[in-house]
């Protein structure tokens, strides 16, 4: 038996490939809540169920930055997992809500690869993530830089 890997280094990547990754992940009631305590997010409409139903979509909506950083995460075994440091995160756009008992999927697509010019051990590993709901639909989309290191 092969031991698991974390990530990958920066040869493993190649432009235009897309990784759909294996981790998902159910947003259920008691993640939202915990979320919005530990964040400090009170707004009612992902707190209070009876002022969402007199909003935009009647039902709790979960916190952007949940979302976010549940897409993230499932990424790290793929993408991240022998990074560097994450450099750059940017066009970070909230698609369609999510909703408690959604489950959460993620793809990422490999934009471009940028070696380092200073380091011989290392380069940028420019991707985007989209972040997608049980039923296809596609809920968050972000790019970023990850530096990468190189396999020797």
């Amino acid at each position: 038996m092969e031991a698991s890997k974390l990530g990958n280094y920066l040869e493993d990547f190649k432009v235009g490939e897309t990784i759909y990754h294996s981790l998902s992940k159910t947003i259920f009631e008691s993640d939202n809540n915990f979320f919005s305590l530990l964040t400090m997010n009170h707004h009612p409409v992902h707190t209070n169920q009876h002022y969402a139903e007199t909003n935009q979509h009647g039902k709790v909506l979960v916190v952007g930055t949940l979302v976010f950083s549940l897409v993230v995460g499932m990424t790290v075994p793929d993408i991240s997992g022998k990074a560097i440091a994450n450099l750059l995160y940017e066009n970070i756009l909230h698609l369609n809500p999510v909703f408690v008992n959604d489950t959460i999927y993620a793809k990422t697509e490999i934009l471009d690869i940028t070696m380092s010019e200073s380091k011989p051990d290392r380069g940028v590993v420019y991707v985007e993530t989209i972040g997608y709901n049980q039923n296809n639909v596609n809920v968050i989309s972000f790019r970023r830089r990850v530096l990468i290191k190189k396999r020797n």
